[in-house]
């Protein structure tokens, strides 16, 4: 009885301690706000995207910023009718505010309007899409914890003409995201 009682403590320990590490970390490092001004971005880190939509995305707070924690974009959308395919994120919840224009977004089974103003979360694991519904939109996009999007961005930025399939569905595996399904139609 001892003996496992011992156990016990000793793996409790060990993952308090690990837990507290890692708190520590997380704490230590964001010690000091910035303040990411309109039409600027985060580090010069902004995305024109030129393949499957038509769309800049500004980096407002980086993963860099957060240890990994979160990532914060701006998106200007000029894609009227356009959108990602349905997809997964199996590690990343995600949120949008929408700020200009009007989308529309499928969360699993369930449709959503959003208009200036109007959020709309995404928790990880459920399949989601959106389609831009006006001329000209705006929104945050924020995922947490960051991932790899940021990387994700930087590659789909690289495309200058719409890509096929595989090539959609290989760049989202490769950043942590599942393709599961085609774009929203209008």
């Amino acid at each position: 009885m001892q003996r496992r009682r011992f156990i016990l403590t000793a793996l409790a320990a060990t993952v308090f301690v690990t837990l507290a590490k890692a708190t520590d970390r997380i704490i230590m490092s964001i010690k000091k706000g910035f303040n990411t001004r309109a039409g600027e971005t985060r580090n010069g880190e902004r995305f024109t995207m030129k393949g499957v939509t038509r769309n800049t995305l500004d980096l407002k707070i980086g993963s860099a910023d957060t240890d990994g924690g979160m990532a914060v974009f701006e998106q200007i959308g000029e894609s009227p009718n356009g959108g990602p395919p349905l997809h997964v994120h199996p590690a990343q919840d995600e949120f949008f505010h929408v700020l200009e224009g009007d989308y529309r977004f499928q969360v699993g089974e369930d449709g959503f309007p959003a208009s200036a103003g109007d959020t709309i979360f995404l928790p990880r694991n459920v399949p989601h899409a959106f389609i831009q519904l006006t001329e000209h939109a705006r929104m945050l996009v924020c995922y947490q914890p960051a991932g790899d999007m940021e990387g994700f961005f930087r590659e789909t930025a690289q495309w200058t003409t719409p890509p096929d399939k595989e090539e959609i569905a290989r760049v989202f595996s490769a950043h942590g995201m599942e393709v599961v399904g085609p774009p929203l139609k209008p």
